[in-house]
């Protein structure tokens, strides 16, 4: 491979593996706390010999009673708005809780954020494992997604992309310079099942070992990804007074997620047994069909556009690159 067309990125130097963000995705719960517990149970000598990442493990919602929220969804309020917004006896819980997180990771944006940030979550959807992120050219993001592809070759694994600014992307993940959302399912809310914990937990690990192997001056080859971008969002058919459902996910569309949806092909079907179609003008593929906490959200399911990306080849920065890298983000963030 010629050095020349592979890119250096800086090093991960800090990873963040968050759960409970949702406090009734269980999986991502009882991970994050037996890492805690794996991690209390190992001597310092230990540690420093094993520990070639720096770990950080956040229980992202401590007020954990199996509900997604208490006032707000948390995944919802790390927009700059809600970070940067003024604050009350009436604020909500979350907010507050997300303040601390981005004290905490963050601050958002910023050369001192955590490098990449793992937030685990669960679908009730039959989606798999997805990596959901903001960016269709994080290469770091990408690097891990093919590495997870290649060592969990029995477990669909696809790659979600939301086409939404730094600004306004909203999830705990934005907080670090890297990071995305590791959605598994399908998986009842407030409850965990061994084998959606077990690739969580198999997922976390590999990743961890790309980092390892990122850090350690592996170089990593390019290749293609195939992109789920997600185009628009469909809401249930519903009353025009009451606002209430009058139909659900069709059986031929539900559990089909990633299955190409085409015009004219069953979506819904109402409660006195008529199918409704899809009405758009070109197929796309549905994702989180029928997910149980979109209810309230007004969401039935989401579309995506695929593509295929290339990835370029990649290692880390040498100390050298890694300085001057970090004078030109200090004189950027001056400016």
């Amino acid at each position: 491979m010629e050095e020349d067309k592979v890119l250096c990125l800086p090093r991960l130097s800090q990873v963040a593996v968050c759960g409970g963000t949702h406090g009734n995705e269980l999986s991502g719960v009882y991970l994050v706390r037996e890492l805690l517990k794996a991690k209390k149970n190992v001597t310092k000598q230990e540690d420093e010999e094993e520990e070639a990442v720096p770990l950080l493990m956040v229980l992202s919602h401590p007020l954990q009673q199996c509900f997604r929220y208490i006032d707000t969804d948390l995944n919802r309020c790390f927009t700059h708005a809600s970070l940067s917004g003024p604050m009350s006896g009436m604020t909500p819980y979350e907010i507050i809780r997300a303040r601390q997180l981005n004290t905490m990771l963050g601050p958002k944006g910023s050369h001192g954020a955590v490098d990449l940030v793992c937030d685990l979550h669960n679908t009730t959807a039959n989606m798999g494992l997805c990596l959901i992120t903001y960016s269709d050219c994080d290469w770091i993001c990408l690097h891990i997604f093919r590495h997870l592809q290649k060592q969990m070759p029995d477990i669909p694994l696809r790659y979600i992309h939301f086409d939404v600014s730094n600004k306004e992307s909203y999830s705990l993940d934005s907080v670090g310079k890297h990071g995305f959302a590791m959605e598994i399912g399908p998986q009842p809310h407030g409850v965990v099942r061994s084998n959606i914990y077990m690739a969580m937990k198999a997922g976390v690990q590999h990743m961890l070992d790309w980092v390892q192997s990122f850090n350690s001056g592996s170089t990593f080859e390019e290749g293609f990804v195939d992109v789920f971008t997600m185009v628009k969002h469909i809401d249930y058919p519903r009353d025009s007074e009451t606002r209430t459902i009058t139909a659900a996910i069709h059986p031929q569309l539900q559990d089909q997620d990633f299955c190409l949806l085409r015009p004219g092909g069953p979506l819904f079907q109402t409660f006195s047994g008529e199918t409704l179609r899809y009405k758009g003008d070109e197929p796309l593929y549905p994702f989180f069909i029928n997910e149980c906490a979109y209810y309230e959200k007004g969401i039935a399911l989401s579309l995506a556009r695929k593509r295929q990306v290339m990835v370029p080849a990649i290692r880390v920065q040498t100390e050298q690159e890694q300085q001057a890298n970090n004078q030109r983000f200090a004189s950027e963030e001056e400016e």
